[in-house]
């Protein structure tokens, strides 16, 4: 991130795609930061239509029967705890006797919100391959409760390892409602500096909902994965996070800000001549805030 006497993205209305009860990290990283934050629900996660299997695989989790807890996503968290507290417990109570694996510092985060100790966190990028290649040797049942777009990554890897793998959809990812008009003119004109995108989810239904960016808008994705979805959408990413958290976000979109400002092209135009002896020189525009007020000379 940038050193300076004030906030580093003073000024710049940022596009952030979610929204959460409660405090949102992304939001409030943001706004330290100086930004504008627009936050938009492009997704929302809903409940999978039968709720059953989930609901039979929680009870066998809190006797005990799985030896570990995979989530790769933090929006799997509150789908949990919301159907443990329908069957008349918590989540924390159902992972007593159980390991549990986050994919990363944020995913790790919204478990211990709820009271649940996470026992393993990969290093390095939030991904479910750094997630497989962190998981300890040993035998036992595995309980992956994922959304309905994951890929497979992390439950065939651990099945070639000789895990036993329950594997169910705890939640499906739906478009979020339509964009308010203001914003959706806004970001076409050009006026959102920035738009943040959070997962593969939201590079979809960015475009899907508002179009492809003016050419001057930032698009900073929260990891690799997110960034592969994003390009293959048509969007060009100009930072991705090194670290997969909501201050890991605002430190690429703040390092993303200053490469523009430094690899803006000097003008080509011809230096203005000099105006004639005793006229007034040409209007200028009005001077930045570190630019002193010109005073023109009097002759």
């Amino acid at each position: 991130m940038t050193s300076g006497t004030g906030p580093p993205l003073v000024g710049m209305r940022v596009l952030v795609p979610r929204r959460s009860e409660g405090p949102d990290p992304l939001v409030i990283a943001t706004a330290a930061a100086g930004a504008e934050p627009t936050v938009v629900e492009l997704i929302a996660t809903v409940p999978p239509e039968d709720v059953t299997e989930l609901d039979d695989l929680l009870m066998a989790l809190g006797i005990g029967y799985y030896a570990w807890l995979g989530v790769t996503s933090a929006a799997v968290v509150p789908v949990l705890a919301a159907r443990a507290h329908d069957a008349g417990t918590d989540l924390a109570a159902l992972t007593s006797q159980t390991r549990v694996a986050a994919v990363g510092r944020s995913t790790a985060s919204a478990l211990e919100a709820v009271g649940i100790r996470v026992d393993l966190v990969p290093r390095g990028p939030s991904s479910a391959a750094a997630l497989l290649e962190a998981w300890p040797d040993g035998t036992g049942r595995v309980l992956l409760p994922l959304g309905d777009l994951a890929a497979s990554t992390l439950a065939s890897g651990l099945r070639g390892r000789g895990w036993q793998v329950d594997d169910v959809v705890a939640y499906r990812t739906v478009a979020g409602p339509p964009v308010d008009p203001a914003v959706a003119s806004a970001y076409v004109a050009g006026e959102i500096g920035a738009v943040m995108l959070t997962s593969g989810s939201t590079a979809r239904h960015l475009v899907d909902a508002l179009g492809l960016p003016p050419a001057g808008t930032i698009v900073c994705c929260i990891g690799p994965g997110t960034a592969d979805v994003a390009r293959s959408v048509g969007l060009h990413v100009d930072a991705v996070a090194a670290e997969q958290t909501p201050s890991g976000m605002v430190d690429a979109l703040v390092d993303a800000v200053e490469r523009a400002r430094t690899e803006a092209p000097l003008s080509t135009a011809s230096p203005p001549t000099t105006p004639p002896f005793g006229s007034e020189p040409p209007p200028r525009d009005p001077p930045g805030p570190d630019t002193p007020p010109f005073h023109p000379i009097r002759r």
